[in-house]
């Protein structure tokens, strides 16, 4: 009798381990690509090699524009991450001191209420209750909107390092651009948000991964986008006594470009120049 109840009991026990195992069954954690690990970069900024003044035998100070529109430079609009998100993040985390764009000399920094009303002044808007009685007035921020950033000024220095026997380019500062325009939508006038001071935002922008157009296997960050220059850009100004742009003695169109390639091969022959001499 004992051995018939224990027979018995068997199947109750066999179902109570297989679902225990069931349980206790682990599932594959999905992974958004073919291989693991891809989404993430080493957040390493490597440091530039030292420089000393005395070995700086030519130096040249230019601004260049690279304008987001151009296919070759979608990556700075990557819409889950633009790059002026990445720089406002950076200046909320305390990771980076952003500079008013009073001038381009990162003289005065950023307050915390000027970085918060980078969308414009903020609006008042009539509150009333259920039953339509006015209760007040209530100021709303405004919302930023990336996509509003069609350019970004880039100033840096070009210069000849008479140790290395090299020329070489340093980036000095990055700022976000926007288009004001009136009620009919015409372009009034360019605004500078911001400067973002680059040695110091080289270590926050190590860590954010940008996107590699044309290779979805590209893992790069944003400091390696700026030291190797995968970028399209055109010169708007080159250090000068009168301190002028380009456009303030040329027309629009063909002769300010002519122009600005003219500086660049100028710049990039002064190596050249160096070695023939």
């Amino acid at each position: 009798m004992r051995i018939t109840h224990r027979l018995a009991l068997l199947p109750l026990l066999f179902l109570t381990i297989l679902c225990t195992c069931v349980r206790a069954q682990t599932f594959v954690t999905p992974v958004n690509d073919i291989v693991s690990g891809r989404e993430s970069i080493q957040p390493i900024a490597l440091k530039p090699a030292p420089l000393r003044a005395a070995d700086i035998m030519w130096q040249k100070r230019t601004w260049r524009v690279i304008d987001v529109r151009e296919k070759i430079n979608h990556t700075f609009t990557y819409p889950p991450r633009p790059l002026v998100n990445i720089l406002l993040d950076a200046a909320t985390d305390q990771k980076i001191q952003l500079y008013s764009p009073i001038d381009d000399k990162f003289s005065t920094p950023l307050t915390e209420l000027d970085r918060q009303s980078i969308a414009g002044m903020p609006d008042t808007v009539p509150v009333y209750d259920g039953d339509g009685e006015f209760l007040g007035n209530e100021v709303i921020a405004r919302d930023f909107d990336p996509a509003t950033v069609t350019r970004y000024r880039v100033q840096e220095v070009w210069y000849f390092n008479k140790k290395t026997s090299q020329q070489d380019v340093r980036i000095l500062g990055i700022a976000p651009i926007v288009d004001e325009t009136d009620e009919m939508g015409n372009v009034i006038y360019e605004r500078v948000l911001f400067w973002a001071y680059y040695p110091g935002a080289r270590k926050a922008l190590a860590e954010e991964m940008a996107y590699t157009v044309g290779n979805d296997a590209g893992n790069r960050s944003w400091t390696d986008i700026f030291d190797s220059r995968f970028f399209n850009s055109y010169i708007m100004k080159e250090s000068n006594i009168h301190d002028r742009r380009i456009e303030d003695y040329l027309p629009a169109g063909r002769d300010r470009l002519l122009n600005s390639q003219a500086i660049e091969a100028e710049i990039l022959s002064k190596e050249l120049d160096v070695w023939s001499n």
